[in-house]
């Protein structure tokens, strides 16, 4: 079988997510306006089929609100918010459900839900955020790590948010991702943890230790998504000005970087969470209805037989 086209864009994902029969998806506390119209956007699409655990009241209403008289979806009643992402999480690990999302609750509840040892959903010892979005020159997707949920992690823990992403990448057709290790400046400095945690990891690529792609670094932003910065600053690394995945320090530098890629609206965004049994749809309460649907539709894209 030949080997998969590398998806390049948002609406590529739109139309890998197609190609699959449509999964259904356990939304928990689906109380919020953008949530309940991306969700009627990707049924419509044949991406989903909603499966809504929530306050029925609520979903009903919002719908009415919003003229989503044509939409399809299932309700099933918890006015409770941590017991509506238990059944949500029970769903998916039954399989009555293949995807899960976060609705209207905190993420803190949502986390506490799906890395419960009784029923959660853990499958890698860690899990991890991946965002997505469009880059040009070349024109390709780019994935980037930890946004939302490892606070500072260290050395063995970046490894596994790497090789997360990698997963991921691989899923979406990058055969060998090329991935940039990031810090505030591309040589390595011992008062800058960050550039030996980013030397150690390409290193460790080097020898085999993390496999499926290539690494490079310590590498500033710049340095790694532009070739003209690459070449001003005398770079020279198959990764450098080409990055599939820009491995983030901390959450603090992901989560600015996704909050200012979202603001600025250039370039369509997409979100979620990695290392789990199932696609966890893991978005900001204030993401755009947009981003939200983006993310649903990878979701969906994981799935597909490719």
């Amino acid at each position: 079988m030949p080997a998969m086209a590398p998806v390049t864009s948002i609406r590529a994902v739109h139309a890998l997510a197609r190609q699959g029969t449509p999964r259904t998806i356990a939304v928990a506390c689906p109380h919020d306006e953008d949530v309940l119209l991306s969700l009627h956007k990707a049924a419509s699409a044949g991406l989903v089929r909603p499966l809504l655990i929530g306050r029925r009241d609520r979903i009903e209403l919002l719908c009415e609100q919003l003229g989503l008289t044509t939409f399809w979806h299932e309700i099933i009643e918890c006015s409770d918010d941590a017991a509506a992402v238990e059944l949500a999480v029970r769903k998916v690990r039954s399989g009555e459900a293949q995807m899960l999302m976060k609705g209207l609750v905190s993420t803190g509840t949502f986390l506490k839900g799906v890395l419960n040892k009784e029923f959660g959903l853990r499958q890698r010892p860690l899990l991890s955020h991946v965002a997505v979005y469009e880059a040009t020159d070349p024109e390709r997707l780019v994935l980037f790590t930890d946004v939302a949920m490892n606070i500072a992690p260290d050395l063995a823990q970046k490894a596994q948010i790497l090789e997360n992403a990698v997963g991921l990448a691989h899923r979406l057709g990058i055969e060998c991702p090329r991935v940039a290790a990031i810090a505030a400046v591309e040589t390595v400095n011992p008062e800058m943890p960050a550039t030996v945690d980013a030397a150690s990891l390409a290193k460790m690529a080097d020898r085999g230790q993390i496999k499926g792609c290539v690494v490079d670094g310590p590498l500033a932003l710049d340095n790694a998504l532009s070739i003209e910065a690459a070449r001003h600053k005398g770079i020279t690394s198959a990764v450098a000005g080409v990055a599939d995945v820009l491995l983030l320090p901390n959450i603090e530098a992901g989560n600015v970087l996704y909050k200012i890629l979202g603001l600025v609206k250039v370039w369509p965004l997409a979100a979620v969470m990695v290392g789990a049994s199932a696609p966890v749809v893991l978005t900001s309460r204030a993401d755009s209805g947009e981003t939200k649907f983006n993310s649903i539709a990878l979701a969906a894209a994981i799935l597909c037989e490719v």
